[in-house]
């Protein structure tokens, strides 16, 4: 079984956190996933950077830029994650776009996340359909599990058609904007927990978009499995760099 679904079957909510590959600086990669697992982090989300990342906000575009100035590639990350699953047992997901991904090589690509132990990927513009015809059966022969995302305004339909491909847990989005554009949750984000809890799916949700601290950990997982901060943790490196991360963990999870 994946590192991903054993993680999914514990009885707790679970804390996902999200940071680009190569920021602040190019080699702060790994010490980042050791420090986040280290500090009580369920799942890692280790953004490849992209220099058109179309749902990202200012933030973690930011962080690419920079990230992507530092020197980071896909063969940069692959050679700083070599040894990883030396110290690390948590479920490590790698978050980016297709495009990189189809000029390493879909298949190339997933054999080598294989051989360094990672257990999934979010690719947010593969579409489902195309990820299905095209895909699928290699990232299944690569144990990979593919994590889809769905919003607000994703029809019943589409997302029992997303439940039905997926394998892990669904990337339930909290608002239709970019990451790192809201602060807190209102009635509106909460009906939407309320109603996709209600459709009963086989895969669990976890949220992610608007989640920065415990109250808004805590309201985005009453209806859910989990929840994913992505631009407060990068705001976070960026004010303090890497040496107070548990600081950070320590606030959203006591």
């Amino acid at each position: 079984m994946n590192r991903i679904q054993k993680k999914l079957q514990e009885d707790k909510k679970l804390l996902s956190i999200y940071f680009t590959a190569g920021y602040p600086h190019l080699n702060d990669t790994v010490s980042i996933i050791q420090d986040l697992e280290k500090n009580g982090v369920d799942m890692i989300e280790i953004g490849l950077p992209f220099s058109d990342p179309l749902a990202d906000g200012p933030t973690i575009q930011d962080s690419s830029t920079a990230a992507l100035k530092n020197g980071m590639t896909t063969e940069v990350l692959f050679s700083q994650l070599k040894d990883i699953r030396k110290t690390v047992s948590i479920p490590l997901i790698i978050m980016g776009y297709f495009n990189p991904v189809y000029q390493y090589g879909v298949e190339a690509f997933c054999k080598k996340c294989q051989e360094l132990g990672i257990d999934g990927l979010i690719l947010p513009d593969l579409p489902v359909d195309v990820y299905q015809e095209k895909y699928q059966a290699i990232f299944e022969k690569y144990g990979l599990v593919n994590v889809f995302l769905i919003t607000p305004q994703t029809s019943e339909e589409r997302i029992r058609y997303i439940d039905a491909v997926s394998n892990g847990f669904i990337y339930m989005v909290s608002t239709a904007s970019v990451t790192g554009s809201q602060s807190g949750f209102g009635d509106v984000q909460t009906e939407y927990f309320e109603r996709i809890s209600n459709m009963n799916l086989k895969n669990p949700q976890i949220v992610g978009f608007g989640i920065s601290d415990n109250k808004t950990f805590t309201t985005a997982t009453t209806y859910t499995k989990g929840a994913i901060i992505g631009s407060a943790f990068i705001k976070h490196l960026t004010s303090t760099g890497t040496k107070h991360i548990g600081d950070f963990v320590k606030k959203v999870i006591s």
